[in-house]
């Protein structure tokens, strides 16, 4: 029977806010969840992936923009996002996230050597 793999989400730390994601787990051509502190101030410049995503705010707020949109997003809040659908998110106060992606990678995702070009960046 194999052995069911669990995360206390409130306990992990993130040290590093959004410069050092945690990956919590990760399986070729299936999913990866991932866990992403924002200090206070900190902001997930405009990007996109290359998975459906679905984002969590797990702790404190954040404001999330894609198009037009802006949604100022409290605990318990989960956003969808399409393959490569632009978007942004702030904390002013800090926020914890968990992001999950479906399928990873997803088509057109470079896993090569060379730094890619994210968008993401710590203010």
């Amino acid at each position: 029977m194999p052995f069911v793999r669990q995360w206390s989400l409130h306990e992990v730390e993130t040290p590093n806010g959004a410069r050092s994601p945690v990956v919590l787990h990760s399986r070729d051509g299936a999913e990866r969840a991932v866990l992403i502190g924002l200090q206070p101030g900190d902001r997930l410049g405009e990007h996109s992936v290359k998975e459906s995503a679905l984002l969590l705010v797990l702790d404190g707020t954040a404001r999330v923009e894609a198009g037009d949109e802006s949604v100022d997003a409290g605990s318990g809040t989960l956003f969808h996002f399409d393959p490569d659908e632009r978007h942004s998110v702030t904390s002013d106060g800090g926020a914890r996230l968990l992001l999950l992606l479906a399928p990873w990678t997803g088509e057109g995702h470079y896993r090569g050597d060379r730094a890619e070009q994210s968008g993401v960046s710590a203010s």
